[in-house]
């Protein structure tokens, strides 16, 4: 027979249960509000539908990132974990909008193929201000904020010599010296994703840093290495980790690309995740290349 002090424990638990979703459940209809006012390619029912939960992580102004997990299934084991950001730079608007019409695919098909983690803004600040910017509430870059060894030698002195202090990439005084970046990382060493996938604009191309092969296209974006910035979350994750990050950079900041356009880089994704999530994928795909090649 239950004691009365466990009927009481379980009726806490239920209560604190009730008011933390709650609680989330406003964090994420003000975000959607913010994010769909500011985006013709999301409205706010969009964002609702997606059924994001507000993570820990929190802004320079307090704003939650939101995330979107599509855990495993029970009917089969998934390949492996991805974790998909947009919004790194807050003036990017299609990498927001683009990781929200993907959201949108996998709530309809997601069939445990991978674990996915997907972050659709990871800065809020910087996209939500009255006037979008790179930066994020502090002037930091984000992607220039990641861990370096040698700090003041590698981030801040090629930031100095190199970009001439320009203000759209400063990396900040010290390493994760911002919230977004420094909570980021936690999640990467909680989550401990496979493949990391950030999403920007405007050069229409694919970015790679890491082990194993790049995707040499992703839809009509073709692959052509950019170079590996000091502070960079691809610096940080791909060659530092080991982690293969796939920057997908998509043609225009401010345009979406068609459906068609946003189908085929899925597609193209999906299927380089496939063959090299894992290092057991990408084995078992170059012996499978090597069987089909022509003698």
């Amino acid at each position: 027979m239950f004691k009365p002090y466990i009927y009481i424990t379980l009726f806490h638990l239920l209560t604190v249960s009730v008011v933390i979703a709650e609680e989330n459940d406003a964090l994420v209809e003000k975000e959607c509000t913010r994010i769909g006012s500011k985006l013709g390619s999301v409205n706010i029912q969009d964002c609702l539908d997606i059924n994001l939960t507000a993570t820990e992580g929190r802004s320079v102004k307090n704003a939650p990132i939101l995330l979107k997990e599509y855990p495993p299934l029970q009917r089969r084991s998934p390949l492996g974990k991805v974790l998909l950001i947009g919004g790194i730079h807050g003036d990017e608007y299609s990498s927001v909008s683009i990781v929200f019409k993907w959201m949108r695919t996998l709530n309809q098909y997601h069939s445990g193929l991978f674990h996915w983690h997907i972050l659709p803004l990871l800065n809020p600040d910087g996209l939500l201000r009255k006037k979008s910017q790179r930066m994020n509430e502090n002037d930091v870059d984000l992607n220039r904020n990641f861990p370096m060894h040698d700090w003041e030698n590698t981030a801040l002195k090629h930031w100095i010599d190199i970009t001439g202090r320009n203000e759209r990439r400063y990396p900040g005084e010290k390493e994760l010296s911002e919230p977004e970046s420094s909570w980021l990382v936690d999640h990467i060493n909680e989550y401990n994703p496979d493949v990391i996938v950030a999403v920007h604009a405007p050069h229409g191309i694919v970015d790679y840093d890491g082990p194993r092969n790049a995707p040499y296209k992703l839809g009509r974006l073709h692959l052509n290495l950019l170079g590996t910035y000091p502070g960079s979350l691809g610096n940080y994750a791909g060659i530092q980790r080991k982690i293969p990050v796939v920057t997908i950079e998509l043609p225009y900041a401010g345009i979406m690309p068609t459906n068609k356009e946003i189908n085929d880089i899925w597609r193209d994704m999906v299927r380089w995740l496939s063959e090299n999530i894992t290092e057991e994928a990408y084995i078992e795909s170059q012996h499978n290349n090597q069987v089909a090649a022509p003698s």
